[in-house]
């Protein structure tokens, strides 16, 4: 790249070029695009903004979502094709390509049919709109419980920004903070809601600095937040924000099923997605010894190709040589005292750009409570412990999905009433299954709407 890409904010008066702007490397370290940063008094009057404006009506914003859609993930959208886009995108945030073409079609997918799947969400008892002629009887209406939502995204991997799209089917007006690691996918995506009928004052891209982000938030009626246990933390007693955190996703394999059977999953259920996503498996639990699963497992993963993330064969996502030397600090340090099966030496594989990707790392742990089960990290590493009746299902705790190989219905019946494991996949399921209309963390719109009763003439 000669020239980088300037990242515009999108205010409520179209783009904005601040003269406060951070420069975006690829992952080798070589200028790639330029990020406006707006200040905070440019925040507070896009959010006034979003206040003011009016909901568009329903059959118009669908129509809108739906053309979206396929401009982004097909289009020239403000002069970068959708080619160009994902290499680009790959390049920045070291996203193998593959993934990144995935994530694209996942969001058209999720553009077109995102009000559907916020109707699921919906009480059976509720109707959308007072005119319904239940309200003759008394009903309940679903309603928003504001305006505006807004957003802080991650830049882990494009298909976060699918989710949010729910919200603007039901109505919002919506701000989308972007992750100064890969800004450009909001950045296309709001640009193609607002070539497709959106107004400048429905969808707003905001870029900031540390100090300005809280008063998005502050601002919104509703918000979602990204980040670690930290941002879980923070916001886990603030009934308008939705904290999305570490996924901790496991594996179970219990005596009465043989994990030969299942191995395909599990590998697969650790190296999908480049092993970067929260519904990546962070351990695997066997009932008996984890010795032979640890082996096969890395036997499996060693095969991985370490290629550059343009590659259409790459599966490893790649970093910078200091943020790839970082991870495999804290890595090395928190393993210690567990058997290395791949990675004990460490897993930083230099490629001839100079930038790098994570080997995969399995460790076998001897306690099922051991800390290190917890410890996720955004590449295939996983953690292997053996699991016992004793044990029980606490070792599960705070687990965004659980794949549970087992014939026992009554553990399956526990595990499934424990309301810190947010998903249960039964048999040969990976963790990282996901469709169109099922929670992935609870519906949306169970965070984005209520009832209120009605009643009319």
């Amino acid at each position: 790249m000669t020239e980088p890409i300037f990242i515009d904010a999108l205010g409520p008066n179209g783009p904005y070029r601040a003269r406060n702007r951070l420069g975006v490397p690829d992952v080798a370290g070589n200028p790639l695009l330029e990020l406006s940063l707006v200040p905070k008094v440019y925040v507070t009057r896009a959010m006034a903004a979003l206040r003011k404006a009016g909901t568009m009506p329903q059959e118009e914003r669908l129509a809108a979502l739906r053309a979206a859609g396929e401009l982004f993930a097909t289009g020239v959208v403000d002069g970068m094709s959708a080619a160009d886009y994902q290499y680009t995108v790959s390049r920045m945030s070291g996203t193998p390509l593959p993934i990144v073409q995935r994530a694209v079609r996942a969001i058209a997918r999720s553009a077109a049919g995102s009000y559907d799947s916020a109707q699921k969400a919906r009480p059976v008892g509720a109707v959308n709109d007072w005119r319904d002629p239940k309200a003759q009887e008394g009903t309940a209406v679903w309603i928003r419980r504001g305006d505006v939502f807004a957003v802080h995204a991650a830049g882990n991997h494009p298909g976060v920004h699918s989710l949010w799209l729910e919200a603007v089917a039901l109505g919002f007006r919506v701000a989308v903070r972007p992750s100064r690691r890969e800004p450009l996918t909001p950045y296309r995506l709001i640009s193609a809601l607002r070539a497709s009928g959106f107004g400048d004052d429905q969808i707003v891209m905001l870029p900031t600095d540390y100090a300005a982000a809280d008063e998005i938030l502050r601002q919104a009626d509703l918000s979602m937040v990204y980040g670690g246990q930290e941002v879980i933390d923070k916001y886990a007693a603030d009934t308008t924000v939705l904290p999305n955190g570490p996924g901790r996703s496991k594996i179970l394999v219990t005596a009465d099923s043989d994990w030969r059977d299942h191995i395909d999953m599990i590998v697969d259920s650790i190296s999908h997605e480049g092993g970067t996503a929260c519904v990546n498996t962070t351990a695997v639990f066997v009932e008996g010894d984890p010795a032979p699963l640890a082996e096969a497992i890395a036997a499996r993963l060693s095969a991985i190709p370490s290629l550059p993330p343009e590659d259409d064969k790459a599966v490893l996502t790649a970093y910078s040589m200091p943020a790839a030397r970082k991870i495999e600090s804290y890595l090395l340090a928190k393993s210690a005292g567990a058997r290395a099966h791949l990675g004990g030496d460490g897993v930083v594989d230099e490629l001839p750009d100079g930038s790098a990707v994570l080997r995969p790392a399995v460790h076998e742990l001897d306690d099922p409570f051991a800390e290190q089960a917890n410890v996720e990290l955004a590449f295939p590493c996983v953690w292997v412990a053996p699991w016992t009746r004793d044990a029980g299902p606490a070792v599960f705790h705070d687990t965004l999905v659980l794949t549970a190989v087992t014939k026992d219905e009554k553990l399956l019946d526990t595990l499934l009433a424990d309301p810190t494991i947010k998903n249960l996949y039964i048999g040969d399921h990976p963790t990282y299954w996901m469709t169109p209309g099922v929670p992935h963390d609870a519906y949306l719109g169970e965070f984005l709407m209520r009832t209120k009763a009605v009643i009319r003439d």
